[in-house]
This record gives structure tokens, C-alpha cells and sequence, in this order.
């Protein structure tokens, strides 16, 4: 996994934020060890998410753990016998108070730092992150809201730190064997996307406390896990307040912050009864939390325009039964795909048979991405069906040579800002909402990041 020969890079420069976003290679990053033998990586929060990632960086010998955080002692526990079954060194530990994390963040013995904690933290980290100098890793969904969004590309483009969106989805096998075929203009000009984040949640949020996924009915404090934050959003907040599973896949198909970006959004949401209906059923109905009203709907629908011309649609459905679908479509003026793990269909006119689909067995052993053909092995038993390994190895590799990543600052801003436009679209009766150009207009100069190659 260790590199023979690292990629050029250009050392500290004095140059302007405005050269730094049209050429992301570029880094002034503070502080940062441009020489180093192995990357310093610090976790804050090392839950079942923060433990994964740990998982698979402790699979790499060109790292040191230098720091982990978080408020539970039992998942520090757990990350320290983890650290020392590895065979590396204990790290420092913090996690003390709500923002102990800040004094890991003063930590010279760390480079780079992967967040992985309840969602209404990862702004507030992130930025504290890049202020400190450390090349960031951050866990999906980035922001929760507009002001947070520009907190995360003001602060890239004040700090020149480097964030990464930790959005796993994109380096999925199908996804990138997709992306191979858009690149090789097999759809044709692209005109259409469908994608979202369809999953039966309740029996995580509502947890017995005797497995992560029972059937009881408590959440908040006496929730374990995602139950003890995740069920508050449901109760509070009528938006897609998951997108990035979906969004992040299609933004990139669509070169969005890299020659395209999204205009404008309209969202809806059906009624909210499913989690009441759940708790009913498995509570009963004098259970205190059957009384409690449910503000987010069982499924938000969103549409969003881009700039060259293209529609997305972006479906957030976790509180009713629902079998895990991303519901992927890509449609051209050629043909189009529909392709998940239960479906996997293509038509291209003048290829399939006539009117009707194909299954796509041959097509993604032929558009096989070079990532996945050179590293699939590697990858097999990292999560989530091998793609956890991708994005870790990414973002190691990227804060090795402290360049920019594939998914950057931009990119965390863009795809996140769905959650409060579909807030506000949502109480205005499906009003549009304009999105933010977080480039300030260097989407229209700024180059593709070239996901074809058989590098990270």
C-alpha cells in the first residue's frame, strides 16, 4: 500500500486563495510536514463510524496514531486495545469535555485528523481543525447549515488547510465502473439524475440497548449510538438531512464546483407517521414517545437544476420500511442506467436490443474502474463492500503530499447545502431556493479532478 515514488508537489507558496481554488494543487497549508516518513493521524470520535476508519488505517504501515477523542470511555477503550492489537504505539487520549478535542487540535505530533462524531460537531471541528493547520477529514453529512457551509470554505480558503469530505459512496464499485462509462460518453450528453438515501432506520434509532438494531423505542439519553443524537433531527427538522450518499456520486458524474453547479432546488415532504406508527407497534400506544409529533416527513423529494442544464432528483426516505437503496439513474440523450444493488439495467441506443433493458453484468467487468482492477483485493473485508478502504486510502494519500483531495471544501459546501434549502423550499410550499455558489464563480475555470486514473 506504501507508494515507491510519491507525485511532484509544490512546497509552501505565497499565493492568493483565488489561485489556490483554480489550482488545487497548490498548498500553503500551516504547519504541515511536507517530508515526513509517515502520516501523524489523530480521530476525533471513534464510535461504530470513527472505528471503522481506525479499522483501516491500522492496515497501513505508513501512518502513526498520534491522538484519539471522544466523550465514551468505553469506545476509548475499545479504540486503544484496537491500537495496541495493531502493534502501533498508545496514543495520546482526550475527551475530557465537550471540547477537549481542542487540545488534541494543539498537538504538533499530529498532521491530519478524521471526524467522525454527531452531525451538529462536524462544522464546529472542522473548522477548529483547519484553523489548527491539520489537513481534515470529515464525515458526511459536513454542515447542517448555510452559514456552516461558508464556515467550511471560508475557513479553507483563509487557512489553506485541506478538508475532505469523507463521502464513502463515491469510490462504491458500480458507482466508479458508472463514472468510467460517462467519462466514455457511452449515455451521451447527460441530461437527467435520480439518487438519495433509502434506509430502514427506526431500528437503529430506536434502540432496546440490547443490540444496535432491536426494537425498542427510546432514543436521546437512553439511546445508544446513532439513537442517542440521529432520532432528535426527525423530531425537529423537516429537510433531507442526509444527502451526500447519494448527491456526492451524481455531483461528480455531473462535474459539479468543476465546470457546472447547482442552481437552484425544490423540495417536498409527505406526511410525518411512520416513526409513530413504529413505536405504536413495538411500544405500544401509551408509551410516552407515541405522544411525541414527528416534524420530518416520511419521504422528502427534492429537485435541483444545475447550471449547464441538468435535473437531479433526491429522494431522503429512513423512517418506513424500506429496503437499502441509493436509487441511481443516469440518463443521457443516448441511453440511460438504473443501477443499485437490487438493480442493475442499462439501455443505449444502437447497442441493446431494441427497446428493452440489458442487465449490466458485462458492462461493469468491461467499464471495471482502474482503482477497483488494481486495489480490489486490498479493499475486500474495509466496509461497506470495499469502498471504505478507497476513501481512507485517499485521504492519506492526499495529506501525505498535502495536496487537494478529490472531494474537497467546495464539495462538502455544495452537497451539504441541500439539507437547509430543502428546509426552507419545504416550509415555503416547494418554493425555489437559489443555491450558493461557493466558488464564487471559479466553477467555471476550475478542472475536473481526473477520477479516472488508477491512483487514489
Amino acid at each position: 500500500m506504501e507508494k515507491n515514488s510519491r507525485r511532484s508537489f509544490v512546497k509552501k507558496a505565497a499565493i492568493a486563495t483565488t489561485g489556490l481554488s483554480v489550482m488545487p494543487s497548490l498548498s500553503f497549508g500551516s504547519g504541515f510536514n511536507l517530508n515526513q516518513d509517515k502520516l501523524k493521524l489523530a480521530f476525533i470520535g471513534v464510535g461504530l463510524r470513527g472505528t471503522n476508519h481506525l479499522n483501516n488505517a491500522l492496515q497501513r504501515k505508513d501512518i502513526e496514531i498520534t491522538a484519539i477523542c471522544d466523550l465514551d470511555t468505553n469506545r476509548i477503550d475499545i479504540a486503544l486495545s484496537k491500537i495496541k492489537d495493531a502493534g502501533f504505539n498508545t496514543p495520546k487520549v482526550f475527551g475530557k469535555n465537550d471540547l477537549d478535542y481542542r487540545n488534541l487540535l494543539e498537538l504538533k505530533e499530529v498532521d491530519a485528523v478524521i471526524i467522525s462524531t454527531p452531525w451538529l460537531w462536524h462544522t464546529k471541528m472542522a473548522v477548529d481543525a483547519m484553523k489548527a493547520g491539520k489537513y481534515t477529514g470529515l464525515e458526511v453529512s459536513a454542515a447542517n447549515t448555510l452559514e456552516e457551509c461558508w464556515d467550511l470554505v471560508n475557513t479553507y480558503e483563509e487557512t489553506g488547510s485541506h478538508l475532505m469530505i469523507l463521502e464513502n459512496v463515491n469510490y462504491r464499485r458500480d458507482v466508479l465502473a458508472v463514472l468510467n462509462m460517462v467519462k466514455q460518453n457511452i449515455f451521451g450528453e447527460l441530461l437527467h439524475f435520480t439518487c438519495g438515501y433509502q434506509h430502514d432506520l427506526r431500528g437503529v434509532k430506536f434502540n432496546d440497548g440490547k443490540s444496535a438494531y432491536g426494537k425498542g423505542v427510546e432514543f436521546g439519553e437512553k439511546g445508544i449510538s446513532e439513537a442517542a443524537w440521529r432520532t432528535q433531527h426527525s423530531l425537529l427538522r423537516n429537510a433531507d438531512v442526509y444527502p451526500t450518499h447519494g448527491l456526492g456520486p451524481v455531483a461528480v458524474m455531473a462535474d459539479i464546483n468543476r465546470g457546472n453547479r447547482f442552481v437552484s432546488l425544490t423540495s417536498h415532504a409527505t406526511k410525518a407517521i411512520g416513526l409513530n406508527k413504529y413505536i405504536v407497534d413495538n411500544g405500544g400506544k401509551d408509551h410516552p414517545n407515541a405522544k411525541l409529533k414527528w416534524k420530518q416527513g416520511d419521504i422528502i423529494t427534492s429537485t435541483i437544476e444545475t447550471s449547464n442544464g441538468e435535473t437531479i432528483i433526491v429522494t431522503h426516505n429512513v423512517n418506513t420500511p424500506h429496503p437499502y437503496s441509493l436509487g441511481f439513474k443516469v440518463q443521457g440523450v443516448q441511453g440511460l442506467t438504473d443501477f443499485d444493488y437490487h438493480t442493475q439495467r442499462i439501455h443505449v441506443e444502437g447497442t441493446t436490443k431494441g427497446h428493452g433493458w440489458e442487465n449490466m453484468d458485462a458492462w461493469f467487468e468491461k467499464y471495471d474502474h482502474p482503482l477497483w482492477k488494481k486495489y480490489g483485493e486490498l479493499a475486500i473485508g474495509a466496509g461497506h463492500g470495499g469502498m471504505d478502504f478507497f476513501v481512507m486510502n485517499s485521504f492519506v494519500e492526499s495529506a501525505k503530499e498535502n495536496i487537494a483531495p478529490p472531494m474537497d471544501a467546495y464539495d462538502a459546501a455544495a452537497w451539504s447545502a441541500v439539507t437547509p434549502l430543502s428546509e426552507m423550499s419545504i416550509e415555503n410550499n416547494g418554493a425555489p431556493q437559489d443555491f450558493p455558489d461557493f466558488t464564487r464563480g471559479l466553477w467555471v475555470k476550475r478542472k475536473p479532478y481526473n477520477w479516472m486514473k488508477d491512483t487514489y
